[in-house]
């Protein structure tokens, strides 16, 4: 076996073992997850990944464990941003918070598998498509630029959305959770709950965001290994981010101009990439990324919670 080889299997390894602890030690179904549990969860994740970081380190080489990293940080950042569309999907269907960790978490593996299949059309693509970078380029600047100039999370309504339409045309509803169920049978008939139904969204709405992030991380590194793991670690840590971070989120006012930013940059990097690589060499430019990454992301959290502190701006009401 090669040496990619063994990541992947060392990687898959270490997934299946994880979701077993998670689901056998660390989650409890139907029962409230308190912020202590969150921060235990959260950071049995975020170890975890930093652990593969070290991994990559060891078993490839600096330059590939680094892109893993800049990747990792990139979509563990948007994580975050997914976070608020979750709340209001949550309070949309009035979910009791005991089913909060279920339902996210089936929510969560739907995601990954289509983040699956979405990397690997996206990655097919580029390999025979080299222009197609160049097309991701320009969709990042302008997906930063509306990010950066706009909010659309406020006005994102879960009970207008195009999946939910299609979900009641074409599938009988119940008005109710089932008691933590996702079908049940009235009349004699099958009937999907509003877990069922928000279960989807979910994984829906996670797939919309990848289409932001799959190319970031593409500009970052086109190494599959990296991109496949990246997404698939810090999809995993959403849930535990989600508990954590439910409360405070709303604070983050000017995270969504962080990560702007940082898309900009990375659809400029894949734009410019052929006159970069003439002048910036390949490990330089990771380590760059990388820096942008932390700096943007970092700096508009703890800018947001300065501003806060002052009582500008108001938060947002969920």
């Amino acid at each position: 076996m090669n040496t990619t080889q063994i990541s992947y299997l060392v990687f898959g390894i270490v997934i299946l073992l994880a979701l077993i602890f998670d689901l056998g030690l660390l989650s409890k179904k139907n029962k409230i997850v308190s912020l202590k549990a969150a921060l235990r969860q959260t950071f049995f994740w975020v170890t975890l990944a930093l652990g593969f970081f070290v991994f990559l380190w060891i078993e490839k080489d600096q330059s590939v464990a680094l892109e893993y990293l800049s990747a990792y940080l990139m979509e563990w950042s948007l994580s975050i941003d997914n976070i608020f569309v979750f709340i209001l999907i949550f309070s949309s269907f009035s979910v009791k918070e005991k089913f909060y960790g279920r339902v996210l978490l089936i929510g969560i593996l739907m995601a990954i598998v289509f983040r699956i299949v979405f990397i690997t059309i996206g990655v097919a693509l580029v390999h025979r498509f080299s222009w197609v970078l160049y097309i991701f380029g320009a969709f990042l600047l302008y997906t930063g630029y509306k990010m950066f100039t706009t909010d659309d999370d406020e006005a994102f309504d879960p009970q207008d959305s195009k999946i939910y339409r299609f979900l009641k045309r074409f599938l009988p509803l119940a008005p109710h959770d089932g008691n933590g169920k996702y079908i049940v049978r009235e009349n004699g008939k099958p009937v999907y709950t509003t877990l069922f139904v928000v279960i989807i969204l979910l994984a829906a709405i996670d797939l919309v965001f990848a289409l932001d992030s799959i190319p970031a991380v593409m500009g970052i590194s086109k190494d599959r290994l990296v991109i496949y793991t990246s997404n698939i670690f810090a999809v995993l840590g959403l849930r535990s981010l989600f508990f954590l971070l439910r409360g405070a989120v709303s604070r983050f006012d000017y995270l969504q101009q962080g990560i702007a930013i940082v898309l900009v940059f990375i659809g400029v990097k894949m734009l410019g990439e052929h006159w970069i690589n003439q002048w910036i060499d390949k490990n330089v430019q990771v380590f760059i990324s990388l820096g942008v990454i932390l700096l943007c992301i970092s700096g508009s959290i703890f800018y947001s919670i300065f501003i806060n502190k002052k009582g500008l701006p108001q938060d947002k009401e969920v």
